[in-house]
């Protein structure tokens, strides 16, 4: 594995991206990760490992994301474990830059789009869908990957990537990953590490109100405000709910359960950190 720090040092390891026969070319796999590397994160390694010749994986805490008063510098930082993770994972490429790498005083700006862009997290973060498709486009472009890998936990922040990739008719494949959690149904985040023993047991309410929900639509109920209802119940737990959404892929909210094309997502407080959650059916 070879770890670089700059942009040219980037562009000089992947031009060594070779086929046995000595030319350039293969898929190449890209993993974006702000470190503090978990299961969650091996999960989409381990599979752009499996699916693409070639492995490439960021490790960045982008700044232009993060709003004032959150927790950019707390924000959990583990290199020498996120390099030993990566080496393990026969990943080629780690690619590590610095702020100063990655962004100019006086940048270009790209803007989230002005309805899926501003509803549920842009709501509620605003600014931050901004902040990070701008980082996701300077990675995309200068990996020059033809599959990049993003988990369905942060399910809206997917689906703006794949809009941009769209809108800006760039050349890569964006592979949506399922969400991994832990033995007792925790989604995995690297702010997990925030919370307390008996918090991480109250946080479970996040994906026991999707269990809920999940039993609802199973037993016939496509009714949004009742499966909403019964969700937040569930989530008493939680010190504050921030939002319940039933809203279908485009991000729209809907009355009534469209199998197939339906999300459900969920934002709460426990304790310090803001965990999110969701469920697609």
């Amino acid at each position: 594995m070879v770890i670089v720090r700059t942009i040219k040092a980037l562009q000089e390891a992947r031009k060594t991206l070779r086929h046995a026969q000595g030319t350039l070319g293969g898929t190449v796999g890209f993993v974006p990760t702000m470190g503090a590397l978990h299961q969650g994160h091996l999960s989409l390694i381990q599979q752009a490992r499996k699916e693409n010749e070639h492995l490439i994986v960021s490790v960045f805490v982008n700044p232009t994301q993060f709003l004032e008063g959150e927790d950019l510098d707390a924000y959990p930082r583990k290199e020498v474990a996120d390099i030993k993770i990566c080496e393990l994972a026969k990943v080629d490429i780690l690619f590590m830059p610095s702020v100063e790498v990655m962004y100019e005083k006086d940048e270009l700006c790209i803007g989230a789009p002005a309805v899926r862009g501003y509803v549920l997290e842009g709501e509620k973060r605003p600014g931050h869908f901004d902040g990070m498709l701008q980082i996701v486009m300077k990675l995309l472009n200068i990996t020059g990957a033809s599959n990049a890998y993003f988990g369905k936990k942060d399910a809206q922040q997917l689906a703006l990537i794949m809009q941009m990739v769209k809108n800006y008719f760039m050349d890569v494949n964006i592979i949506p990953c399922e969400i991994v959690r832990d033995e007792q149904g925790l989604a995995l985040s690297s702010r997990n590490v925030y919370l307390k023993e008996d918090e991480k047991v109250r946080a479970l309410c996040l994906s026991r109100s999707l269990k809920q929900a999940t039993k609802l639509v199973m037993s016939g109920q496509i009714d949004v405000q009742n499966i909403k209802t019964q969700m937040l119940e569930v989530l008493k737990d939680a010190d504050r709910v921030e939002y319940v959404a039933i809203v279908n892929r485009e991000f729209q909210a809907i009355d009534e359960i469209e199998i197939g094309n339906t999300i459900i997502l969920v934002a709460a407080w426990v304790g310090k950190p803001r965990l999110i959650d969701n469920l697609w059916i």
